[in-house]
């Protein structure tokens, strides 16, 4: 089956419970004019990474019947991701979140990704587990293996209701039913400027003087005093240590997504959540 065919297909499953992309920003592009030449770069394409949020098992679904991408997964302290298939990503927003991975799993850098799959999209999940959307957790370091000149693409999906997240793993027919016993459900799409992983590529000052603008909303975690100031470091990477330099290329993703989904950077991370999911569960027994 060919790309556009597989896109149809996907668009299809979406639009039968009635699940539709009703509004779309890309920073530094005005409504209306995406087509335009001059927009070309700002939305993610082949041989760069897409940097998402992750909150539903749509997100797969609609990142797939846009860009095609290769999907994968990662953990807290693990700087290599697992490669997986669309369907293994959907699953992904179902299952318990883990610290590590499974013993046997084939790890790959996204470095090693891009150079193999040149012509596609790389995807990935930083946070490691799904949300509720209302916070970004801290990141996975596997962004931090990225060639300095690949393009990041923080991608942020929200939905309205937002009853179809599942940041409880399991509870699959739950959440079916929830997504059947409503006509519509909204998709909302906030797309940033690429990062690169290099500060010397992705400062402030280098990219005003590549004519490279901040975005439709200027990006008030990129000042001097916020980058220094009391919540830096509310969203750092887990486990594995980072250098300064790829710290700060990390915390500039982090920000973008918390910036389009208009929510803050919080400090619990996976190992919060599976105690979480153990008190939630308990109770509802």
């Amino acid at each position: 089956m060919g790309t556009t065919a597989k896109k149809c297909v996907l668009w299809v499953i979406l639009a039968v419970p009635g699940v539709w992309w009703v509004d779309l920003q890309v920073d530094g592009v005005k409504r209306g004019r995406l087509a335009e030449k001059q927009s070309k770069g700002s939305l993610p394409s082949e041989g760069a990474i897409v940097a998402s949020s992750f909150t539903s098992p749509l997100d797969p679904l609609y990142l797939a019947g846009i860009f095609c991408p290769v999907f994968t997964r990662c953990w807290p302290g693990e700087r290599n991701v697992e490669v997986l298939s669309l369907w293994g990503a959907i699953c992904m927003a179902f299952s318990k979140p883990q610290t590590a991975p499974p013993r046997g799993t084939k790890l790959v850098a996204l470095s090693h990704l891009t150079k193999k799959y040149p012509g596609s999209i790389v995807c990935v999940f930083p946070e490691c587990t799904t949300t509720n959307g209302r916070g970004i957790l801290p990141f996975s370091p596997c962004l931090a293996a990225a060639d300095p000149g690949t393009k990041i693409y923080p991608v942020n999906l929200r939905y309205t209701p937002g009853d179809i997240t599942t940041p409880v793993p399991g509870g699959v027919a739950s959440w079916i039913w929830k997504l059947l016993s409503k006509p519509t459900h909204q998709m909302r799409v906030r797309i940033a400027r690429y990062v690169y992983n290099s500060p010397a590529l992705d400062s402030p000052e280098v990219q005003t003087a590549s004519g490279v603008g901040i975005g439709y909303e200027t990006n008030i975690f990129d000042s001097p005093h916020m980058r220094n100031g009391p919540n830096n470091g509310a969203g750092s990477i887990e486990g594995a240590g980072v250098s300064s330099d790829e710290q700060k290329v990390l915390d500039r993703v982090g920000e973008d997504l918390a910036r389009l989904g208009r929510v803050k950077r919080v400090g619990l991370g996976v190992n919060d959540k599976i105690d979480f999911v153990k008190v939630w569960t308990r109770r509802r027994r």
